[in-house]
């Protein structure tokens, strides 16, 4: 089964923080997919935390070519835009945490996430737990 990431997990790929290796290791043991918003998501991060002044212009470069050499397939966001705003109303989140749910959703997979209130918020559902797997620190 192809696993559903979202920019939680992403960003541990690219910056050491807790959940690193858990992180590192969904990309050698799985089948990973994720919907295309992760990669402007990341990019923000990284743009973020540059001009806060936490990563250099070379970190920054390098987290962009660790991005690219991850095999993971990207999933237009279009299709699964209405799902994602009703996810979002369900569990008063935002429509782009909403987003990683609905392609999960659709893809029959499992979301794999770091955002604990998101998780909590997705944990405390009836219908979508199951579709929720926590990277573990």
């Amino acid at each position: 089964m192809t696993l559903i990431v979202d920019a939680s997990v992403a960003v541990k790929w690219l910056l050491l923080e807790d959940g690193t290796e858990a992180a590192k290791r969904l990309i050698a043991d799985e089948l990973l997919a994720a919907p295309d918003l992760l990669f402007i998501e990341c990019a923000n991060v990284l743009r973020t935390k540059r001009r806060r002044g936490l990563l250099s212009a070379e970190d920054v470069a390098e987290a962009f070519i660790v991005l690219e050499s991850v095999p993971l397939r990207g999933v237009p966001i279009r299709p699964h835009v209405s799902a994602a705003h009703t996810i979002a109303s369900e569990l008063d989140c935002s429509a782009y945490d909403a987003l990683y749910l609905a392609v999960a959703l659709a893809e029959r997979s499992l979301l794999v996430t770091a955002d604990a209130k998101f998780a909590r918020a997705v944990s405390a559902h009836p219908v979508y737990r199951s579709s929720l797997m926590r990277l573990e620190s």
